[in-house]
């Protein structure tokens, strides 16, 4: 089997790759993410995804490398980033509260032997409780969750703010589809488990 590379030094699409039982290694990928010009979400997680797989295509020639991105996206037009600190996690709650906030999980399997590309975006929403500013307050205080894309981490207490959630593959909201990267390494002969 070819040796896998994770193209992320996300500690959470580690821990997340980690499930499957594979031994991988992960490298960062020099790639721009600046978003293009009316540029959509979803497009724009799916050329993340890509690019950031195919950055890495010269160094690890004989790997199967794993791209992998996510957009969140609160309609009509706001894409949050990781939020950084206390002032812009609340910022990102606030505007959350009540509505839909989309996930776009851009993956790519690039096999850079055969140049063999598969990517998809799976998408996956979140519905907001209506969140009073304490609440908010106290979760973030709590959680710090200022590393996540949405301000919340839905495997720890981020699940609370939640009314409900609709998507193929939970693993997506964290950072990596599994089940469709299961179907991309069955295509490659990677058979699991």
């Amino acid at each position: 089997m070819q040796k896998i590379v994770l193209a992320s030094t996300s500690p959470y699409r580690r821990v997340l790759l980690a499930k499957l039982g594979l031994e991988f290694e992960t490298a960062s990928p020099n790639f721009d993410e600046t978003p293009q010009p009316g540029e959509s979400p979803a497009a724009l997680a799916m050329r993340l995804a890509q690019g950031k797989a195919r950055a890495l295509a010269e160094t690890y020639n004989n790997h199967l490398i794993i791209g992998g991105d996510q957009v969140a996206w609160l309609p009509p037009d706001t894409i949050f980033s990781k939020p950084g600190d206390f002032a812009s996690a609340f910022q990102q709650l606030s505007a959350c509260s009540g509505q839909t906030l989309t996930f776009y999980n851009g993956l790519c399997l690039l096999n850079s032997k055969t140049g063999r590309v598969q990517a998809a975006v799976e998408e996956f929403r979140v519905r907001f409780r209506p969140l009073r500013e304490a609440q908010i307050r106290r979760y973030l205080e709590r959680e710090q969750p200022y590393d996540c894309a949405g301000s919340f981490k839905a495997e720890g207490l981020g699940i609370t703010l939640f009314q409900g959630m609709e998507g193929r593959d939970p693993n997506a909201l964290i950072g990596l589809p599994l089940m469709l990267l299961t179907d991309f390494l069955h295509n490659e002969g990677v058979e699991l488990p």
